[in-house]
């Protein structure tokens, strides 16, 4: 059960976590320097900046920061805006938004491509149904709401029930429901609500039948908790995050903890079952298994390995840990049924593998592989659904989804529509399971299936006023600097010239363990319809070729992701599927530390390059929001040989005066808790200073967090935004796009 809680964008954006004792705390870092006020320099304007853009930008002081590190002198001229409470900067970014948002809304195409936003995304949309206690549970939007409202209902012919709906829960539409969680039986349900769609949240406990919530069951600090329910229904096991102001930011995550609620009774006296780290890097899980068995405890290293451990239940009294498996460099997710262990790693096999252990003899030696690793395709999802291991694996980014007998022996395959993107979910003691597909031109669809008869069905079908079919999707492979052959998917208009006229939205991730695969992207058709091109590069760093894959683009390896993408971009030029004045760079959050290292490394290849919520400033990242569960995937400028590294392509620190960099749209939130929005208010007071290319703007998101606002106007505002500025530059260089080209 690897949740991964502090991933930079939850995927999910998003959203994407033991026992040991307490690690000492990192070194700190060497003293700066900081020039007294008298000794600051005046207020700046750009002097290299284009003259019309130079006299628009707000002004912008610098001071005489620097940092001696490791021998190297780091320039850290606009270290103030690090401070988002100070009036100053918020008097500075606010002028920043105000010249954005006027720009941004003067823009030819900005009007259109939001009414054509706002047809495709006020559609009536649904996820995956969880069964709990002959109920189902799901998300549903329809086309006039701009949240998704938590229903349930008795099977699938039953009436619906309306359990949440959030919009009701602000004027404005600030709060948000996040992770929820039903007990076994169907009758609680414990969720997460945050103001601003940040991640810190609150966890309440509600009952099904009447929609009563519960004035007792109030957990402050659950931004990382999610409700383990145990089989009696009447308690979980969660992470709870202290709410002590006095705890400084980046080390808060070192203080989480396991405990156990016991419905009914006050949360400041739960039970302490696993104690906090004291360490942020290191970030603890606990949970139960469905029959109330066995308790397990996870301590994760970052992404790249974690140690489990479990107890017995059964045994009252019982304090202590066995130990499955601890301090070896590689991932474990363990399930429990009918008193085995199953346990999905990747431990001597990068594309994963299954094995049975005995929780009698839970030690390395007795672990029985059931599943072996498979040298052409990556195990990308493990659980067990009606009694059987269904498994998703990932070839050449495409989903296949089989079931294996509790051997491990192939039981059938589950026929997909088409390649493309598949998730099966299910409970171990039913038979009927649900599982979502989609591609690039196939929206998204929810079928159930028998496990048993394999028969399946249609559940949901998400419709929009477009023609996905009329569009063609290629995947293309191309060679990245090294020699390492890396694959691109390519969604274009069937008569979409081959002559490098086409204007090309390029995007992608490329770090933590995460595979892009082809998903339904309703977003990009008005895009398409002008005639663009879209394509998705799956850089290394990703899990598409399992974890050798993700570790070529982690740590001091990390600019083999850079390299990727800019041979990437590369590729669609040879190819004559666009050209570098029509081409537009996208990412956020980790994808946005790409695009502003691409924009550094490589300002040439891109007309544009549109970077939201990203980490930019590599030696000081660390520091703020959950920076510090990060440095397993970037490394820490602690030490000495990863501030090197991260120094060696540290964006901020490498914007250099007078060059011509592409036109450059920066989108942070004002609630973004993860990653600090002072990365981007950094860099683009640099880039405004240095650039003698086009125009710098900064972009706020307001009452949202680091995944953005979770309003349906909110998104197509600003996908609206992205997609205007693109084609607006694109327009600068002559280029003749209709207003909405047929596929």
């Amino acid at each position: 059960m690897i949740r991964r809680a502090a991933l930079p964008l939850s995927l999910a954006l998003l959203s994407l976590a033991a026992c040991g004792g307490a690690a000492p705390p990192a070194p700190p870092l060497p003293p700066v320097t900081t020039a007294p006020a008298a000794q600051l320099a005046p207020a700046a304007q750009p002097s290299a900046a284009l003259p019309q853009w130079a006299s628009l930008y707000p002004s912008t002081r610098t001071v005489d920061q620097r940092d001696t590190l490791f021998g190297t002198e780091v320039r850290d001229p606009y270290r103030w805006l690090e401070d988002g409470k100070s009036p100053e900067v918020q008097a500075w970014l606010a002028a920043q938004d105000k010249l954005a948002r006027a720009k941004l809304d003067a823009l030819p195409d900005r009007g259109a491509i939001l009414a054509r936003l706002k047809e495709l995304s006020y559609v009536n949309s649904q996820t995956t149904p969880v069964q709990r206690g002959g109920r189902l549970f799901y998300m549903r939007r329809t086309g006039t709401q701009e949240k998704s409202v938590l229903y349930f209902r008795t099977g699938k012919a039953g009436a619906e029930h309306l359990l949440i709906d959030p919009s009701t829960w602000s004027a404005d539409g600030s709060s948000s429901l996040h992770d929820w969680s039903v007990s076994w039986d169907g009758k609680r349900l414990a969720y997460k609500r945050s103001e601003n769609n940040s991640d810190e949240a609150t966890m309440y406990v509600m009952d099904v039948d009447t929609g009563k919530v519960s004035t007792i069951d109030v957990i402050p600090g659950a931004k990382y908790a999610y409700a383990s329910w145990l089989p009696t229904n009447d308690g979980f096991y969660y992470v709870r995050l202290p709410v002590d102001p006095s705890i400084p930011v980046d080390a808060r995550p070192g203080t989480r903890e396991v405990r156990f609620h016991k419905l009914g009774t006050d949360p400041a006296k739960d039970e302490l079952v696993h104690d906090k780290t004291g360490d942020p890097t290191l970030m603890i899980e606990g949970y139960v298994s469905r029959d109330g068995h066995w308790l397990f405890s996870e301590l994760d290293h970052g992404w790249r390995s974690n140690d489990l451990a479990f107890r017995d239940l059964r045994k009252p009294g019982s304090k202590g840990w066995t130990t499955i498996i601890q301090g070896t460099d590689a991932l474990y997710d363990v399930t429990a049924y009918k008193d085995r262990f199953y346990v999905h790693t990747n431990e001597g096999a990068p594309n994963w593998r299954v094995f049975e252990v005995d929780p009698a003899h839970p030690e390395r030696a007795s672990w029985k592989e059931i599943v072996a690793e498979r040298p052409d395709a990556t195990m990308d999802g493990f659980r067990i659904v009606g009694g059987t291991l269904a498994l998703t694996y990932i070839k050449d980014v495409t989903s296949r989804v089989e079931l294996h007998d509790l051997a491990g022996k192939l039981v059938r395959e589950v026929p997909l529509p088409a390649l493309g993107s598949a998730e099966l979910h299910g409970d171990a003691d039913q038979d009927e399971a649900f599982y979502s597909f989609e591609t690039y031109n196939y929206p998204s669809e929810i079928h159930s299936l028998s496990v048993k008869k394999g028969t399946d069905a249609v559940w949901f079908k998400l419709k929009v006023p477009a023609d996905p079919p009329s569009y063609v999707v290629e995947q293309i492979f191309f060679q990245s600097k090294d020699g390492t052959r890396v694959p691109m998917f390519v969604v274009r208009g069937k008569s979409t010239p081959r002559d490098g006229s086409a204007p090309a939205y390029l995007t992608g991730y490329g770090g933590f363990n995460s595979s892009e695969t082809p998903t339904f992207r309703k977003g990009i058709f008005p895009w398409l319809e002008r005639g663009g091109i879209y394509a998705v590069a799956n850089m290394r760093g990703g899990g598409e070729y399992g974890e050798g894959w993700h570790r070529a683009g982690m740590k001091h390896d990390k600019q083999h992701v850079f390299d990727d993408f800019e041979a990437a971009a590369e590729a669609l030029v040879k190819e004559k599927l666009t050209s570098a004045d029509r081409l537009v760079a996208f990412g956020a959050s980790n994808g946005g530390l790409l695009m502003g290292a691409v924009l550094t490394q490589r300002p040439d290849l891109f007309r544009a390059v549109i970077c939201a919520v990203p980490l930019l400033d590599m030696v000081r990242y660390q520091m703020s929001g959950s920076g510090r569960t990060w440095t397993s995937e970037y490394g820490s400028a602690d030490d000495e040989g990863d501030f090197r590294a991260l120094y060696a392509y540290s964006p901020v620190h490498h914007v250099t005066p007078g060059t011509p960099y592409p036109s450059v749209l920066m989108d942070t939130a004002d609630s973004d808790d993860r990653v600090d929005p002072m990365h981007a208010r950094k860099m683009a007071a640099e880039l405004q200073a240095a650039s003698s290319g086009g125009p710098v703007l900064l972009r706020v998101e307001h009452n949202s967090g680091h995944g953005g606002a979770d309003l349906v106007r909110a998104l197509v505002e600003r996908q609206a935004d992205w997609y205007a500025f693109a084609l607006s530059e694109i327009r600068k260089t002559g280029a003749t796009m209709g207003p909405a080209a047929a596929p």
